[in-house]
């Protein structure tokens, strides 16, 4: 059922062989374990009018637990980032950043990326083609 958030508990049941009231309980149980996180939509991005992703790798000046803290929160206050991972290598941080343009990227670098504490150096890629994961594809498509 991961493949449609919108799923009624009735059509959930009617699946998994339960009742509707045992199916209720074992959502609440898994929502409550935190394993069902969150209920969302895929949204067409590029329909929205943001046709350019970057993947922005970051490296910091240190890497003490109070400066990543302070980037992090720095990060989280930036319109247009969708994903933000510490990460091991010879960066510190990769951002996955949706943009209307390049100009809008080019912005958002020059005003907002180049300004956030303890930023040393900055290095971006930009996605040409998205091609869905294994999980994507089960998620929309069905495994079959």
């Amino acid at each position: 059922m991961a493949r449609d958030a919108r799923a009624s508990v009735t059509d959930i049941a009617m699946q998994a062989g339960l009742s509707q009231s045992a199916c209720t309980r074992r959502i609440q149980a898994l929502e409550a374990a935190g394993y069902l996180l969150g209920y969302g939509a895929h949204l067409g991005h590029r329909r929205l009018g943001f046709r350019v992703t970057a993947l922005v790798d970051i490296t910091l000046g240190t890497q003490v637990e109070e400066d990543l803290a302070q980037f992090e929160r720095a990060v989280a206050e930036i319109d247009g980032v969708v994903e933000c991972a510490l990460v091991s290598g010879s960066q510190d941080y990769r951002l996955k950043i949706l943009c209307r343009d390049l100009d809008d990227y080019e912005r958002l670098h020059r005003e907002r990326l180049g300004r956030l504490p303890g930023v040393v150096t900055i290095n971006s890629s930009f996605v040409l083609r998205s091609v869905p994961t294994r999980a994507e594809a089960d998620a929309l498509f069905g495994s079959e």
